[in-house]
């Protein structure tokens, strides 16, 4: 049978939902991390003449000096006009015209006052400027010259996790107890804290020298121990080792009372010991390029000795702002004189009420930002508290994007962003916001349970079985159910499979 291919048109309504430019530009800034902030907040002051920091904050993002500039090109006598038909020049007036239509309303405009943003600014006097070249990052430097030893899988990971630990001074501030209980939760790994020092003591040998120090006095006798051997050598180590408080306080009279110098080598001592770095870490920065691997926390929880959690949005060095007063006298300004206006008169209007929309809306962007991070955070500190309070990790409750959006009355896909690439600093350590989220697992009782919770039992099931004698599956499933989580044996072997442990036959000693 011949077939016919018939065209036909037929009308149909869809409903399409668009973002909005200020939407975007919302969503663009609630995915950034605090770092990225900075950097596009930075970015947009330098860009937009109409967006300022607050007159009270110190200048740290060198602000240009250019703004007033452009809007006195704008509003002088201009260039000669150059169009070849008057046409043009009076369609051009009309399109004009036509933009500036709704300055005539008296809400067209956002006034400076209500356009203040009150950030919280950090004055950091010590902010080390960015140096972008190289980009190997710190972490992988260090991870280079590990390469060049032999070690076993495990002191390997070992190893990683030491130089992950270290803070952007190149320094170790966690304790090797701390270490050692967070290998053993995070990889499985049972280590004891001599073996962890051992694996430290090879780290303490890369470059730059004072890298892993535990704190400063032991950065600098590192970097000492480096030197040729002699007197100066021997003398140093003496300031440091027996002298070290009155080293940092400079009391010089008194270390060469003790160790019996003339005033010459006290000073050549003292020369000698500020060539020595108290920040290794900041010093490889400089030369491979800024620290890309470090993680700065977007939120700080607090909890005191009683158990109350608070929290604090991370503002980092994001100042206060505002919109221009300059540019909003100006468009102030010319409406007041909207009769008398000629061309570049209307041009300069335009140009500075674009640059106030859209100060005003970064600002709004910002600011909304700010609320949709805390009422998150409240929402998930409300839900783990008792994680927040003790730092256990079988505590934390199941908990999906879900619930935290019905919590908050804000989108999933809203709270996805939130989470994405955000931590919080902790009592119990930093945490990646999606560490906070745990599935449920629903036993045939129809009793709801944290998978996170399961797997710690788990853990601690096949670390307390006989090595000699590890248990099977179902062995372990029978354990489990004793301890108060009925899951079958296939669940057992899938998550005994996510935290890397193998199966008996491969676990007998």
């Amino acid at each position: 049978m011949a077939q016919k291919l018939i065209q036909t048109e037929t009308q149909q309504q869809l409903q399409q939902q668009r973002l909005s430019q200020q939407q975007m530009l919302q969503v663009k800034l609630l995915e950034m991390p605090l770092a990225e902030l900075e950097q596009n907040v930075n970015a947009e002051l330098d860009d937009n003449p109409a967006l300022e920091q607050d007159d009270h904050e110190p200048d740290e993002f060198g602000v240009s000096d250019g703004h007033d500039d452009r809007l006195s090109d704008a509003d002088g006598d201009g260039e000669q006009e150059d169009y070849e038909e008057k046409s043009e020049r009076e369609e051009r007036e009309d399109a004009l015209d036509s933009a500036l239509e709704d300055l005539g309303r008296d809400d067209a405009m956002p006034s400076a006052e209500s356009s203040y943003y009150g950030g919280s600014g950090t004055d950091d006097a010590d902010r080390e400027e960015m140096v972008w070249g190289d980009t190997t990052s710190f972490y992988d430097k260090l991870k280079e010259q590990m390469g060049e030893l032999e070690l076993t899988e495990q002191q390997q990971t070992i190893m990683e996790y030491l130089i992950g630990s270290l803070d952007s001074d190149g320094l170790l501030r966690k304790s090797l107890d701390d270490i050692a209980d967070e290998l053993a939760i995070y990889h499985n790994i049972d280590v004891s804290t001599s073996e962890i020092e051992k694996l430290l003591k090879l780290l303490q040998t890369f470059d730059p020298a004072g890298i892993g120090a535990r704190n400063l006095q032991e950065c600098l006798l590192l970097q000492i121990q480096r030197k040729p051997k002699g007197k100066v050598r021997e003398l140093m180590e003496s300031i440091i080792k027996a002298h070290f408080e009155d080293f940092t306080h400079k009391r010089w009279d008194k270390i060469s009372q003790s160790l019996q110098l003339n005033e010459e080598q006290a000073t050549a001592l003292r020369n000698e010991l500020r060539r020595l770095n108290p920040k290794p870490g900041a010093s490889l920065g400089e030369a491979m390029g800024r620290n890309l691997q470090q993680i700065t926390p977007d939120f700080i929880v607090d909890t005191d000795d009683e158990g109350n959690v608070t929290f604090t949005l991370n503002n980092g060095r994001i100042p206060d702002l505002r919109v221009s007063q300059t540019f909003t006298d100006l468009v102030d300004t010319y409406k007041n004189n909207k009769a008398k206006m000629n061309r570049q008169d209307k041009e300069a209007l335009l140009y500075a009420k674009e640059k106030l929309d859209k100060a005003q809306g970064y600002i709004e962007a910002v600011k909304q930002r700010r609320h949709t991070l805390y009422v998150t955070m409240k929402a998930i500190i409300d839900w783990q508290k008792k994680y927040f309070q003790d730092g256990d990790e079988a505590d934390l409750r199941p908990m999906i994007l879900k619930d935290i959006a019905e919590k908050t009355g804000l989108d999933i896909s809203t709270i996805s962003r939130v989470c994405n690439v955000k931590y919080a600093q902790t009592r119990w350590g930093t945490f990646p916001l999606r560490f906070f989220f745990s599935d449920s697992y629903v036993t045939k009782d129809g009793e709801e349970m944290s998978t996170r919770k399961i797997k710690v039992a788990l853990r601690e099931a096949l670390e307390q079985e006989d090595k000699h004698k590890p248990l099977s599956d179902d062995a372990l499933a029978a354990m489990m159910k004793k301890k108060g989580f009925p899951i079958a044996r296939r669940t057992v072997a899938k998550y005994r499979e996510q935290l890397g442990v193998p199966v008996a036959r491969l676990r007998k000693i």
